[in-house]
């Protein structure tokens, strides 16, 4: 340790001073520069290593928590305090604060549906359980609003809009995207938060047209709905918060790239409900329509692969018209 000590400080204090202080020998300091690395050493120098990628590659937005568990799905035997002290003696860390905007407006007249998801945000297959909110953005020319839903099977994006404006039908065309890329069937539970733009008549009325089984949160409960809230989370640690956006048009391209997975990696996205990760390994998809595979069935997969043809045409039809309204 003494040794360590003056080889990190001999920038600032005369090496010769650092070992008459410290009550160790020049020759012993010789010997400690041409000595071999230790076991636990080498064993550092390659996690670190592994941790500066991760990072890299995360755009800076792990911690110590989810860089432990990338690296234990990589084969690195480590542990939270390992990884932490690498991180911090190496100055890898992760700054997040931005700007807060309220998106949920729940005083309102409308019925409010009971929480039939109560926190079980696991699904066996896809179509069983979809969730959704809403977001924003910060550009230079004022608030986007981002608009999902969620499949928890697989947690991917299947319907997603940008609006300058927090209103009902920015929901609502989220949904419509979910419905023409899925066409799910009768019994989808559907939850969101208790907002206005959810519980308008609008918007029940296409959820009962699609026999979908309606679930709403708690009141001013952000937990009901973990699982879209933590990907809001991933996308603008990893994406929006990474740069300063002129326009609300420029900031939707750069969504729309990542909700193809043109943009984030696959497994840059690591999506988590508390503590407890998704069936598919809490792992957002690279591509849009086949990240998840391992999870579904062959019968699924050949479901979505008809339909992504159909998708990307529908998408592309209706991405220019995101905007019109602004």
């Amino acid at each position: 340790m003494r040794f360590r000590f003056i080889e990190e400080h001999r920038s600032a204090f005369s090496i010769e001073l650092m070992c008459r202080v410290m009550a160790v020998s020049p020759r012993g300091l010789r010997a400690f520069r041409s000595r071999t690395a230790s076991r636990r050493q080498r064993s550092d120098l390659v996690t670190l290593a592994h941790i500066k990628e991760q990072s890299r590659l995360s755009l800076g937005s792990y911690g110590r928590p989810r860089m432990t568990e990338e690296l234990k799905e990589i084969g690195l035997d480590v542990g939270h305090r390992h990884v932490g002290r690498l991180m911090r003696q190496n100055g890898i860390t992760v700054v997040r604060t931005r700007k807060h905007k309220v998106t949920t407006d729940s005083d309102h007249k409308f019925n409010i549906a009971p929480n039939l998801l109560d926190r079980d945000f696991a699904a066996d297959l896809p179509n069983q359980k979809w969730a959704g909110d809403i977001s924003y953005v910060w550009t230079l020319e004022g608030w986007l609003y981002l608009a999902v839903i969620l499949d928890l099977h697989s947690r991917r994006v299947i319907g997603w809009a940008v609006s300058n404006r927090i209103k009902r039908d920015l929901a609502i065309r989220a949904l419509n995207m979910a419905i023409a890329f899925r066409a799910p069937p009768k019994g989808c539970i559907h939850h969101t938060d208790r907002g206005s733009r959810y519980c308008s008549h609008d918007y029940q009325n296409i959820l009962r047209q699609h026999g979908f089984k309606v679930s709403m949160s708690g009141k001013g409960n952000c937990y009901d709905n973990a699982a879209v809230e933590t990907f809001f989370k991933t996308i603008k640690a990893e994406l929006i918060w990474r740069q300063s956006w002129d326009s609300r048009r420029q900031a939707e391209m750069a969504i729309s790239n990542t909700s193809t997975g043109s943009t984030i990696r696959d497994d840059a996205t690591q999506h988590w409900a508390g503590k407890a990760r998704s069936p598919s390994n809490g792992k957002w998809p690279k591509r849009a329509l086949g990240a998840a595979r391992k999870r579904d069935s062959s019968k699924v997969d050949r479901v979505l692969q008809s339909q992504a043809t159909t998708f990307c045409a529908w998408r592309a039809a209706t991405c220019h018209g995101l905007l019109a309204e602004k």
